[in-house]
Parts: C-alpha cells; sequence; structure tokens
C-alpha cells in the first residue's frame, strides 16, 4: 500500500519495537512486539495503523486503512461544511443616489447582513462632488441607522483619495432575537 499521509504511520513504517495494541472490533489485546502485531494484521487481512504515536509505547489499531483515510477526508470536509467563512461584501454608492436607489442598496446590505457577511459601504466622489463630502457622510449616517437592527459600525469612517467608507457587521444572534 502507498505510504499516503506521512502523519499517520502504517505496517512497516511504524518503527517502535513494541506496540499497545487494539483489535480491528475494539478490544485492548495488550503490549505486543510490532513484528507479532503486523504478523495478526496480516493474518486479520487489515492494516496495522499507527494511533496515537506520541504514547509509550505507540498505540496501534488493527483496522482498513483505505476505509479510516476515506472517514478522515469524510470528517473532515463535514468540518469545513460547519465552518463558516467570514465574507467581506462591498456596496458602492455615487452621492447623488436616488432615495429608492438608496433604499434597494440597503436592503441588499440587510440580506447579506442576516446572512452573516461583513458590508462595506463605500460612497465615491468624482470630479467637483469631491468639495460636498458632508453629502456622502449623511448617506453613510442613513445607512448604518436604517441597519442598526441588524448590523452594527466596525470601526471608524475611513476617507481615503476620493472615497469615503464604513465597515459593517452583523449583530451577535443573541440580540437579533
Amino acid at each position: 500500500m502507498l505510504y499516503k499521509d506521512k502523519r499517520v504511520r502504517t505496517n512497516n513504517y511504524i518503527r517502535a519495537p513494541h506496540v499497545r495494541l487494539i483489535s480491528s472490533n475494539g478490544d485492548m489485546i495488550g503490549i505486543k512486539p510490532t513484528y507479532e502485531a503486523l504478523n495478526m494484521a496480516r493474518a486479520a487481512g487489515l492494516d496495522l495503523v499507527e494511533i496515537s504515536p506520541s504514547a509509550n509505547p505507540p498505540v496501534c489499531k488493527i483496522m482498513d486503512y483505505s476505509k479510516y483515510l476515506y472517514e478522515q477526508e469524510k470528517q473532515e470536509k463535514e468540518n469545513r461544511k460547519k465552518q463558516k467563512e467570514n465574507v467581506l461584501k462591498e456596496i458602492r454608492i455615487n452621492p447623488r443616489i436616488g432615495p429608492n436607489d438608496l433604499d434597494t442598496k440597503i436592503r441588499h446590505m440587510e440580506e447579506f447582513l442576516k446572512d452573516g457577511d461583513k458590508v462595506r459601504v463605500t460612497v465615491i466622489f468624482h470630479g467637483r462632488e469631491m468639495q460636498h463630502k458632508e453629502i456622502g457622510e449623511e448617506i453613510l449616517n442613513k445607512v448604518t441607522a436604517k441597519l442598526s437592527e441588524v448590523g452594527e459600525l466596525d470601526g471608524r469612517k475611513i476617507s481615503l483619495g476620493n472615497r469615503l467608507s464604513i465597515m459593517l457587521k452583523p449583530k451577535a444572534k443573541k440580540e437579533q432575537k
């Protein structure tokens, strides 16, 4: 069998002279010489897998190694599914945005926040609009006020060049109920 996973030693790759052996059905057999444990595994048509290499002597189990790898992979996949990755969504707004368009963007932001994503709201100024940054600040204040039920301000307003932006993060689940 190919030696796929370097963290888990199997069969002839186990270097300890003695191992604590567990049978395929989970019964503790006891401390055996490695060659004897390997012979028992081969007689059963299974592999000798090192479960706990740091123990003294190492703990080995007689099992089907490919099935073990499959179950490990399945478990990792399940863990990745449960782990929610924080996603940052960005909404860009022009300072001349109409009230209905702003309401639509706010509804989108609300959905993102309910899904648990962070939202960056950016007001982009063009040309002479830069002289009226207070309009952009008013828009950002409106957005923050309307989304106060589902989201909260994360940090402060950031002004970079022709952009003015804020970050919103979803409120904790307990607070939303």
